[in-house]
């Protein structure tokens, strides 16, 4: 599985629980810990829940087997570290506190229709 056809399971994901605001970031050059992020919001600790987990499900089914997720408890901003790909689901109110975007306005955003075709998420 490529960098990009990982993102693209991952975004898909997100856009089939029915995330907001999810932009993606090429990061490759400018971080030593990943190559692209995804950010996105749900609108509830039950909805980020959701998300993750199909995430999770979606990376498991795809044969990933090094993934590490943080934030669950809660569900205020989950991240979830794919190698290549991290994950950061908010709630709203914790997106708009943090402003991960503001970080990385710099680096090139990958725009949905540039990913490779993926399976959309049970």
């Amino acid at each position: 599985m490529t960098i990009f056809d990982k993102l693209a399971l991952c975004y898909n994901c997100a856009i089939d629980k029915k995330a907001t605001d999810v932009v993606m970031f090429d990061v490759r050059g400018v971080s030593d810990i990943t190559d692209t992020l995804l950010i996105a919001s749900g609108a509830s600790a039950r909805q980020v829940s959701t998300i993750v987990n199909a995430i999770e499900e979606a990376l498991r089914a795809a044969g990933e087997k090094q993934y590490h997720i943080e934030g669950r408890e809660n569900a205020w901003w989950v991240l979830i570290d794919a190698g290549e790909v991290v994950a950061h689901i908010f709630q709203e109110e914790a997106r708009r506190y943090y402003s991960l975007e503001r970080h990385w306005g710099d680096t090139p955003q990958v725009a949905p229709e540039t990913l490779p075709a993926a399976p959309a998420a049970k």
